[in-house]
């Protein structure tokens, strides 16, 4: 009844609640207040409280004696190199760039563009910014140059910190020429750039703009920490958008300290000393999240991973790492574990290591089906716990508190809402709707601490895009339903809920049927323009290695699944195989993209996308059974 508790005394006292949580988290000066709503709809927390991020990440470690606790490990299979900072060196090391960047001008609220690979020294220049009040926007590392200038453009940085180049499993990856090109293409010019030189690749520095992280550094006088408000932004997060342009997810310091925190003992059950490893990239929401920022609050060791899934060398990759470093608690896409399961079906290469260190293995990015869920069950012996959440929460919505209670898993739910979450599932009138009925997935206002009260420079855009549609709740875009239990199921985005003849039907649940299938490693299901129909649902299969059976005969039986698990209503009667499908660099499949391909659309390539040369793929295996006309 842990859980129970939890939630009745949040809803019975949110402000007690939330006031209480903050009391984890060293404050400068102690907030009076958790929720201002004077500005409602658009809420803050911890408005007058004085705190500071890199202190509570990082000082607040030291001081406590556990300076020479390992607070990063990085493990770089495509380096072969693998480093330990302690919390004491990391300290320094923050404190000397932070020191640097104000000796050349940066100011609480300037932005700090960070564009750089999985190395430890992107956690240090977010650090850095925390430290001296600096915001920051971190940009995956290796986006197009004209991407990055849009957001260069839109969060006007003063400076921009940069690596050379990344690594990938064949190449190098050059960032230096990518960020030249973009600085030519924005308006707006930072006033210098700060460039880690790796090995790998030496770039060419511009005179009078660039300087080398190591000169930089290496003279600086640290800096202290300095108090800034609960609600001053710590960093802004480019989401994309449905009309093309990003929109900047801003983070407010207060409420991001607060939740993280609350965050990894209740939901990871990690403290001080635990090993958490968030297989993810710093450019993403997970690498703020739980790759910087919520395992060094929490006193953690967290891991900075160079590497793949599979490749780097092989499908065991996750193993060595979880064994090498005992990791406790592990956070991954199910698309990793797809990747992994589709190279080693059969688990094998478990055997090579030893996982008794891990407890619990923890999804989230996409939906979780319940194939591959039971798949890592099986060969990892350890409880799976789908959880959900989106780039604007910044922590999740819905999840399993294993570390309050564990409650009883039902596959295919990311469990229930965390305190401060009222999920409701509503029809297109904004009424709620009966336990077990799909509808659009809201939660009602205020959102708890930790979420975004508004976008970048975009205030109205916010409004449009999350508040509108729904008055009093914030829409999520996704659809599902809860259960009779409490429990919520995530069965799509909005806009990949299709129509099928009156029907309203869920492709998430057509994909849990496919993938369902011995042979298919990963599917998609999109709905296509249909004349009688009004849509209907096409598959993309992506077969294990090593399957040669003939396409045909694994078509027709997953026709025949979906009758048999969905029904006719379904009209499920067409599938393609595949070898990979279309995704982003954080692991989710473009089905927009896919759906516009289908029906002759144009469309715009993704900023996004992972590999564009799949979508030739895709329309080429679209053209073969009559769908797709040629790229506009």
């Amino acid at each position: 009844m842990a859980y129970a508790n939890i939630i009745g005394k949040w809803r019975t006292d949110p402000e007690g609640f939330w006031m209480d949580a903050a009391g984890a988290i060293d404050w400068i000066k102690k907030p009076s207040t958790a929720l201002n709503a004077t500005n409602a709809p658009l809420y803050e927390w911890y408005t007058d409280g004085l705190v500071n991020t890199c202190w509570n990440a990082v000082d607040r470690h030291v001081l406590a004696g556990r300076g020479d606790q390992a607070a990063i490990i990085h493990d770089s299979p495509v380096t072969s190199s693998k480093q330990v900072i302690t919390f004491a060196q990391l300290q320094d090391r923050v404190a000397r760039l932070a020191g640097a960047l104000q000796g050349r001008g940066v100011a609480k609220g300037d932005r700090v563009i960070i564009y750089m690979p999985m190395v430890p020294e992107a956690l240090v220049a977010m650090l850095a910014c925390a430290r001296i009040g600096a915001i920051h926007s971190v940009v995956f590392g290796g986006f197009a140059a004209a991407e990055l200038a849009v957001r260069i453009d839109d969060c006007t940085p003063k400076a921009i910190i940069a690596a050379s180049c990344g690594i990938e499993p064949n190449r190098v990856v050059h960032y230096k020429p990518l960020l030249d090109g973009a600085i030519d293409l924005a308006t707006h010019k930072p006033d210098f750039c700060v460039i880690l030189q790796r090995e790998q690749e030496i770039a060419t520095l511009v005179p009078g703009r660039d300087v080398d992280w190591q000169e930089f550094t290496e003279n600086a006088t640290p800096a202290d920490c300095l108090a800034v408000e609960g609600n001053h932004p710590a960093y802004i997060l480019y989401t994309s958008g449905t009309t093309g342009a990003p929109k900047g997810v801003v983070r407010p310091t207060g409420g991001h300290l607060v939740a993280l925190n609350w965050s990894m003992r209740a939901i990871y059950n990690v403290g001080p000393g635990d090993v958490f490893w968030a297989a993810s990239d710093v450019g993403w929401v997970v690498g703020h999240s739980y790759i910087c920022y919520g395992p060094l609050i929490a006193g953690c060791t967290t891991i900075v991973y160079e590497g793949k899934p599979v490749g780097t060398p092989d499908a065991g990759a996750f193993w060595r790492v979880i064994s090498e470093h005992k990791v406790k608690s592990f956070f991954t896409a199910p698309t990793a574990l797809r990747a992994i399961k589709r190279d080693d079906s059969e688990g094998k290469l478990l055997a090579d290591y030893d996982l008794s260190n891990l407890q619990t293995l923890y999804l989230a990015g996409e939906r979780a089906d319940p194939d591959t869920i039971l798949w890592a069950q099986r060969h990892m012996k350890v409880p799976v716990i789908d959880h959900w959440w989106q780039t604007e929460t910044g922590w999740a919505i819905a999840a399993n508190p294993v570390g309050i209670e564990a409650l009883p898993v039902k596959i295919g739910s990311p469990s229930v809402p965390m305190p401060g979450y009222d999920v409701q599932v509503l029809d297109e009138g904004g009424h709620p709707v009966p336990a077990g009925t799909l509808g659009a997935i809201a939660i009602k206002l205020p959102l708890p601490p930790g979420t975004l009260p508004t976008l970048w420079n975009a205030e109205e855009r916010f409004r449009k895009s999350y508040l509108n549609h729904f008055p009093g709740f914030y829409e999520t875009g996704d659809a599902g339903y809860i259960d009779e239990d409490g429990y919520l199921y995530i069965m799509a985005r909005t806009d990949d809920v299709i129509n099928v003849a009156g029907h309203r039907l869920s492709t998430g649940a057509m994909e849990e049927v496919l993938a369902g299938h011995k042979d298919v490693a990963e599917c998609a299901v999109i709905g296509v323009a249909d004349e009688l129909k009004g849509q209907s649902p096409l598959g993309f299969l992506c077969l294990n290695k090593g399957t040669n059976r003939p396409h045909d005969e694994i078509i027709r039986e997953c026709v025949t699944l979906m009758r048999e698990k969905i029904g006719p209503v379904a009209d499920f009667k067409r599938a393609v195989v595949i070898d990979r499908l279309p995704k982003t660099r954080s692991g989710k499949i473009l089905r927009g993209t896919m759906v516009n391909i289908a029906d002759g659309k144009s469309w715009k390539m993704p900023a996004t996308i992972d590999d564009p040369t799949i979508l030739d793929e895709i329309t080429a295996a679209l053209k073969s059974i009559g769908y797709a006309k040629d790229k506009v």
